[in-house]
């Protein structure tokens, strides 16, 4: 049975923060994700259909990379960057596939010093 099994999409993924009050204001006001619910130490956030969980934690953190995709990147990077967001880079053209779509990234930091990330895919 076990070789019938298909794992269905992400349903949710858990990112520890420094400061639970400091990253709620942040993703829900600064990158403008729809906030969920919170309760002590806990925020849940919608990100495109995906559940964000936060969760305050003591020391240095150890996260995976947050890839938010945006349809116009360079549009994206500049609205956060007016909103405050300083950026590590700037959008830039990380892969082109055969068929000729671009694959773009740019890469930020949470209030906690750990990396987030746009994601693009432009047409050919």
């Amino acid at each position: 049975m076990t070789e019938d099994l298909k794992l269905g999409p992400i349903g949710q993924i858990a990112r520890r923060v420094q400061n639970i009050d400091v990253a709620t204001a942040f993703f829900r006001d600064v990158l403008g994700l729809p906030h969920l619910y919170s309760y002590g130490p806990l925020a849940f956030f919608n990100a495109g259909g995906v559940r964000l969980f936060l969760q305050e934690g003591e020391g240095h953190i150890e996260n995976s990379i947050l890839y938010f995709r945006v349809e116009d990147i360079h549009t994206a990077a500049s609205v956060l960057k007016a909103r405050g967001v300083v950026f590590i880079d700037e959008p830039h053209l990380i892969h082109r596939h055969p068929d000729g779509t671009e694959e773009w990234m740019t890469f930020f930091k949470d209030p906690g010093g750990e990396p987030l990330a746009l994601m693009s895919q432009l047409p050919p």
